[in-house]
């Protein structure tokens, strides 16, 4: 086993040159959430030309509607899922080990504004060991290394025991309703799942809930020549807005989460937020304005559910509309839309999630730390929807969803050799 563990290894570094090759490829197709398509028919040409048995596939709504998981995604509204399908390849085992799944998301959130970059956002530029472009961390790095850790097995023409899925779903940025969620109740099953979310020395093993909510307060209008005649309903949304604000702060000393606050130092004390993310209100300036909305996220690790969230937002914003005369004769009006999604948690002594931290460990020469829960990721599908256990292992990148972000490329090269370790190590070699 060592001897095939050496030169699947030697194969990766040989192969540095052609994986990041292959990397600036596939950052160079756009693939905002959304307009897939381009990336996804370039992903289901490799996994064919690696001699995978490979399908694509758009998700059925119909299907996702019967679920209790589903929700209309931000993307679907405005493109529903034709032309935009998932790609997964299965290599069949020699029988008797265990099957992993392997999986990326190809969609990325958009590159704006694109003037502020130092380099062009879909250039895939090379600069000091980092490739710079949207989608370069999240999650293309990851893509890239799983795909090499399968084809240097296949390369090489070792057999593994276990069957290996791999894959590339879409959405995951917008909810992964017709991504992980589709590819989960189309039946595809394994052992395991590592999707390979960026995260270096980090192994995520927890996924945050999270809710959209728009508040909406009506005012009283009337001509700004006699503002006193009107109630402004962008003031009395001010009342919202403090009591979610003051909602958040306590929040954040009472809840606690240890693997969101080991994602980085600042996020000690911040397991869960309150956004308010968007703010309309009024439509003339000298009118009085006679409603607002607010638009706001609500993200919180494993401990609460869907049920439990709502509730103490909802009595939050009516406890606090009861302390202004106007706010409670005209209540405001509390709309749940959007990205609704139950937190989820695998089990760390898990025998995937210990080959892994330790595989990583080894390779990587530094300790391997347990995070997540602080954002919605496709992990909760297979978890909650799948019974797969399953957890993110991915390259090590900053500026994900920000401007010029980056990939670095020798963990994408060290990434390659944890999941290929893995591989051999999970799925077992005749």
């Amino acid at each position: 086993m060592k001897i095939v563990e050496e030169k699947v290894l030697s194969y990766l570094d040989s192969k540095r040159d052609e994986i990041i090759d292959f990397l600036g490829k596939l950052v160079r197709i756009p693939s905002v959430v959304g307009e897939e398509l381009e990336a996804q028919k370039f992903m289901y040409n490799v996994f064919r030309d690696m001699g995978l048995e490979v399908e694509m596939w758009e998700p059925d709504v119909d299907v996702l509607r019967r679920h209790p998981a589903f929700f209309e995604t931000t993307s679907f509204k405005k493109y529903g899922y034709r032309n935009r399908p998932n790609v997964i390849g299965r290599f069949r085992g020699e029988g008797g080990g265990n099957s992993l799944f392997l999986c990326g998301h190809i969609d990325v959130v958009s590159p704006e504004p694109i003037n502020a970059w130092s380099y062009p956002p879909w250039s895939g530029i090379v600069v000091d060991g980092k490739m710079y472009g949207r989608g370069a961390a999240d999650q293309k790095g990851g893509i890239a290394s799983m795909t090499y850790a399968l084809k240097s097995i296949l390369d090489l023409g070792i057999k593994l025991k276990g069957d290996v899925l791999i894959g590339t779903t879409i959405e995951e940025e917008d909810g992964g309703i017709g991504g992980a969620l589709a590819v989960v109740l189309k039946g595809y099953r394994a052992d395991a799942a590592i999707l390979t979310e960026p995260g270096g020395s980090r192994i995520g093993v927890a996924s945050a809930g999270v809710l959209y909510f728009r508040v909406k307060v009506m005012g009283r209008t009337a001509h700004a020549s006699r503002a006193h005649l009107g109630v402004n309903a962008i003031e009395k949304a001010c009342t919202v807005y403090r009591a979610l604000m003051e909602l958040n702060r306590e929040r954040q000393k009472r809840i606690r989460y240890e693997y969101a606050e080991n994602e980085a130092p600042h996020m000690k004390g911040r397991a869960t937020t309150i956004n308010v993310g968007v703010i309309r209100g009024g439509d003339w300036p000298s009118t009085v304005a006679g409603w607002t909305e607010l638009e706001c996220r609500i993200g919180w690790p494993p401990g609460e559910s869907i049920s439990d969230v709502k509730r103490e937002v909802e009595t939050t914003i009516m406890e606090a509309s009861k302390e202004d005369s106007w706010l409670r004769d005209h209540p405001p009006k509390i709309e749940w839309f959007g990205w609704s999604a139950e937190p989820s948690e695998q089990d760390v002594n898990h025998p995937i999630v210990k080959l892994v931290k330790g595989t990583a460990e080894e390779v990587l020469g530094e300790r391997v730390v347990f995070a997540g829960g602080s954002a919605g990721l496709d992990t909760r599908h297979f978890i909650l929807y799948g019974g797969i256990p399953a957890i993110t292992f991915g390259p090590e990148g900053e500026n994900t969803h920000g401007i010029d972000e980056y990939v670095n490329l020798d963990s994408v090269i060290k990434t390659s050799k944890v999941l290929a370790l893995t591989l051999l190590r999970w799925c077992g070699v005749t």
